[in-house]
């Protein structure tokens, strides 16, 4: 089985850029793709350790875009064509879209988490925290079933 590709959706890199942990990404997965709809979103300089992948069927682009924002849509139809991806996205609508077309996903609390796992980072809760701090949107009862998965 040849290597998963992590594919990133803008949220998540603003998030973590945000806090100062895009650094999170690279350690927990060594390369990310993205497209170029994620890189103009995004809005900063892409670090070296991420591929910028273009996808080749525009039209799945513009039929995800009825429902999507451009990056979402992009970082879906990315996944599509890529056979053993993991998305790695936040917002519920593109959640519940790429489940339904069977695309593995993860959030960027699935990242925290395994970050954990994998002894890069040794608790959760701060991250959190930070992430609350830059308004990122978490329920209670999500952070709860992170909080007690990392046994903090």
């Amino acid at each position: 089985m040849h290597n998963r590709i992590i594919i990133a959706d803008s949220s998540c890199l603003i998030a973590l850029s945000n806090i100062g942990e895009l650094d999170l990404l690279k350690k927990v997965y060594t390369e990310i793709s993205i497209t170029p709809e994620i890189v103009a979103e995004f809005g900063e300089t892409i670090p070296e350790w991420m591929n910028i992948e273009t996808v080749s069927d525009n039209t799945k682009i513009e039929l995800l875009e009825l429902e999507l924002d451009r990056g979402e849509a992009s970082a879906i139809a990315l996944a599509l064509e890529q056979e053993n991806s993991l998305l790695i996205i936040d917002e519920k609508k593109g959640r519940l879209i790429a489940k339904r077309m069977r695309i593995t996903i993860t959030g960027i609390l699935g990242v925290i988490l395994k970050a954990k796992e994998v002894g890069i980072i040794t608790v959760v809760k701060p991250i959190i925290e930070k992430l609350e701090s830059v308004d990122f949107r978490i329920s209670e009862k999500l952070k709860k079933q992170i909080l007690d998965k990392a046994g903090e």
